[in-house]
This record gives C-alpha cells, sequence and structure tokens, in this order.
C-alpha cells in the first residue's frame, strides 16, 4: 500500500475509491492497467508491473490462495502509531497464513497470525498472557456483484481520505467483525456498517448492551470529485436490541431517533475529495453535537466537532502530502458515558479528541525500488479525552471547546523507508520527538527517539479447487 500511495499522490495511478480503503482487487488491478507507462519513472512502472503481476490471478474457475509470511521486527515502542508511541520496545516476532477462495462473485478469507508484539500494545485488548499473543487480521465472507456487495467478517475500513485516519469510521481499533452492505454504481453507492460492541457499565454498575451503525451515500459525478454524506447512530442501554430502524441504509438514524423517541448519539459529517490540475485537495468534516436550541449562556455544551483539511500531489520525482486535522474537547463522547464512540477502550474512529495535527510528508522511489516518506509533523494535545466522564450542566460555560488544560506539544522529525526484493522485504522509520509541556507539566520537556525496523519473508501458493 504505501507504494500503490505513492503513485496516485504523484497523479501517476488514478485511485479507484477516493474515499474508501481498502481497494478491491479487481477495482485496484483495473487502475494498474489503465497506468501510462509514458508518464511512469523507470521504477515506478516496475513497480505496477509487480503489483500487477500480484493482482492477477493465474486460475481461472475456483480458486484457493495461500499467502504466508513471517517476520523480525526490533522497536522502540509497542504501539503501532510512531507519532503516539507507547508501550516499551522489544525485539518480536511474526508470522501467519491467509488462506483466500474465490468462488464466482463470492469470496471467503481468513488471515490468522501470531505477533509477540500484540502483548506490549496498548491498543490491543485480546489475550496478553501467552508467550505468543495471536489474532485474526481478516476473516471475511463477501459476495459481490456489479451492482452490490454483502459483507460479513472483520478487516479493516477507512472511510474519509486515506491520508489520515476517518472521522466515523478508521482502522484505529484492530479489525472487528461487522455486517457490510453497498448498493449502486461507482458513480451513486449506498454503504451500510453494523456491529455489536462491548457492553460498558453505567454509573450503576448496569450493563449497557452497544451497536454501532454507520452509513453513507457516496456520489462521484463525471468529473475529478467525489463526496460522501455519512451518519453514525451509538445505540446503547440495558438489555437493548438493534432495533432495524437504524440499521436501514434509506433513512436518516436522525429522523428515527426523533420518530421513535429512542437515545442515540448520531453523529453526521461530509467527506470530499477533486484533483485541480495535478493536486488533489481534501476535507472532513464531522458534527458530533452543535447546540442550536435558545438556551442560556451558561448551559449550552461545548461545540463538538472535527475537520480535516488537506492536499498532495506530485512535484518532480516527489510526491507530497500536507493536511491539518482537529477533534474537539468533547468529541465522541455524551452525558450518558455508555454511548462512548469507542470498542474496547479505543476510538472507533480517532483515538484521542481535543488535539490538532499538522502533518507534511514527502515520499519519493529510488532507483532501486526503495520508497523514502521524510515526514514533519506537529501536534497539540489538551487533556481532553473522550474516555473522561461528561461535564455535568453546571460546568458547560467553564468546559473549553478545544485545547483544554496544560497542552502538551509534540514535534516529530522523521524518515521510513520500504524495500521489496522479491520474497523478501524491509521496512523501517526513524526518528526524534520533541516534547513541550510533556506529561501536561507546564514547562517540562523531553526529547524521544524512535524508530522500528521489520524483515518479513511471504510465500504464495494459488491452485485451482477441485
Amino acid at each position: 500500500m504505501p507504494y500503490v500511495e505513492h503513485l496516485i499522490a504523484r497523479g501517476r495511478l488514478t485511485d479507484p475509491t477516493p474515499l474508501t480503503r481498502p481497494f478491491r482487487e479487481a477495482d485496484l488491478l483495473r487502475a494498474l492497467e489503465s497506468a501510462d507507462s509514458a508518464r511512469l519513472a523507470g521504477p515506478e512502472w516496475d513497480v505496477v508491473r509487480q503489483l500487477k503481476d500480484e493482482l492477477t490471478r493465474h486460475e481461472r474457475g475456483p480458486t484457493a490462495r495461500l499467502d504466508l509470511h513471517a517476520g523480525a521486527q526490533a522497536s522502540s515502542h509497542a504501539r503501532r502509531d510512531a507519532l503516539r508511541e507507547a508501550g516499551p520496545g522489544h525485539g518480536t516476532v511474526s508470522g501467519g497464513a491467509a488462506l483466500t477462495l474465490y468462488f464466482g462473485p463470492a469470496v471467503v478469507v481468513t488471515h490468522p497470525y501470531f505477533d509477540t508484539r500484540l502483548k506490549w500494545d496498548p491498543d490491543y485488548f485480546g489475550k496478553k498472557d501467552r508467550v505468543i499473543a495471536g489474532r485474526n487480521a481478516e476473516a471475511y465472507a463477501s459476495a459481490e456483484w456489479r451492482y452490490g456487495e454483502i459483507f460479513f467478517g472483520a478487516v479493516d475500513r477507512n472511510w474519509g481520505p486515506p491520508a489520515v485516519e476517518g472521522l466515523l469510521l478508521s482502522p484505529s481499533p484492530y479489525s472487528y467483525s461487522h455486517f457490510g452492505v453497498a448498493l449502486g454504481t461507482p458513480g451513486v453507492r449506498l454503504e451500510g456498517v453494523l456491529t455489536q460492541l462491548d457492553d460498558l457499565p453505567d454509573t450503576s454498575g448496569a450493563l449497557h448492551h452497544r451497536y454501532w451503525v454507520a452509513h453513507r451515500l457516496v456520489l462521484r459525478p463525471p468529473g475529478k470529485t467525489t463526496i460522501a454524506l455519512w451518519e453514525g447512530s451509538l445505540l446503547a442501554g440495558p438489555g437493548r436490541e438493534l432495533e432495524p430502524w437504524f440499521a436501514n441504509i434509506l433513512t436518516l438514524g436522525l429522523l428515527e431517533q426523533l420518530d421513535q423517541g429512542d437515545q442515540v448519539n448520531s453523529l453526521v459529517g461530509v467527506d470530499v475529495t477533486s484533483r485541480i490540475g495535478r493536486t488533489r485537495v481534501f476535507g472532513s468534516l464531522l458534527i458530533d453535537d452543535i447546540q442550536i436550541d435558545n438556551k442560556a449562556a451558561s448551559d449550552r455544551e461545548p461545540p463538538q466537532y472535527g475537520l480535516t483539511v488537506g492536499a498532495q500531489g506530485g512535484l518532480g520525482s516527489w510526491a507530497w502530502t500536507a493536511f491539518y486535522t482537529r477533534v474537539a474537547n468533547l468529541t465522541y463522547r455524551t452525558a450518558n458515558g455508555t454511548d462512548v464512540v469507542m470498542r474496547r477502550g479505543v476510538g472507533l474512529a480517532r483515538n484521542y479528541s481535543d488535539y490538532d495535527q499538522l502533518t507534511m510528508r514527502a515520499s519519493r522511489l529510488t532507483a532501486h525500488g526503495l520508497l523514502l516518506t521524510p515526514e514533519v509533523m506537529l501536534l497539540r494535545q489538551g487533556e481532553g479525552d473522550f474516555r473522561l466522564p461528561y461535564p455535568p450542566v453546571t460546568a458547560y460555560d467553564s468546559t473549553p471547546t478545544f485545547l483544554s488544560g496544560v497542552v502538551e506539544r509534540t514535534v516529530r522529525l522523521a524518515i521510513s523507508g520500504q524495500l521489496s526484493a522479491g520474497a523478501w522485504s524491509l521496512a523501517g522509520d526513524g526518528g526524534v520527538h520533541l516534547v513541550s509541556n510533556a506529561g501536561h507539566v507546564n514547562g517540562a520537556k523531553d526529547t524521544r527517539w524512535v524508530g522500528r525496523v521489520e524483515l518479513q519473508w511471504r510465500y504464495r501458493w494459488e491452485s485451482l479447487i477441485p
């Protein structure tokens, strides 16, 4: 994917689904086949040919494909997010097998793997008291037709511009099982996702059953613009079951909430991306709770929102991406603490609130197929957290909308690289974090050197199913 995203940012490859990740294999393969070799530098054309070869099925009819992988990694931290590194550094090992079965329009995937890093990752809530921790990265069955798709299982999804995690649905949490449906054409498409989340206790200790429903309308008219209008609903209550009217992708959860008189945490928003010349611009807006009724100033809740604006393009042999993103203090939480938008303590969209981040990143593919990506990031993190209790009404007027308490500031200067050669790949990143007001303590400073290096081996086998 780093190679694919580089080619898309450079304008050398058409993004088949500009506001959706992951790609479908067939969509990405069509984009690769339509790439203009005359506009691609030698190393870029080599990457395109390699990707086409890896994605092309060499058998016709029901087919089984097995992808084996094994690797070793050394890292200064255990969390996947290097900017907010956490967990102790370790030398770790991993390995797994991904089995894919193709049955015409249907596909079945299971990808169990082990990774000793999981034992130290604070965002992983699986079983950690074993010598080797493991999970299923992808496990799903999907049936796809020209005008629709039905999906059940676990896979990472991102709704929104791919340069940053989505404001409604993202791969911040580890993949979880959900039901998905899509209807329409590439130009007009309805999509929905629903799942049951972990139970949470309220202040009395009663467990609330919780469900997450998200749906959107993706519009891609002729031209270079894609727009997605979306809505999310988090349902919670003691003994609550999933009401079918909220799962209906042809209606709005906001209207059903009013019609049915149900208590729901609703989020609405829009994503947009467009190409202007050689530059792609993109943006996202989330409205969690904006109070519009006429109340006394002391009774008005601070606005809850999130936003992203950015652009990317090509400059010479380089691709570049720059974006600014912000999430307000109280976004993703409500007065009813069981309605918080998270799963097992990790946000379903962003894993943090009360912060903003400015990111500038470039990438270049060298003559030897090495993809280099330098980046500069500035992060401002307030003391707000969506896991904290919601403030009482009496504290509304004293609760900051954005950047509460002592603001911790982090400047990240880093470079990452990836090199693939046949069955082997080598990837890593390294940099320095310059932190002021460290730990939200005024005047405290910290300098952290962070890095990771990973060597991985892969093998693929493919055969017809008798």
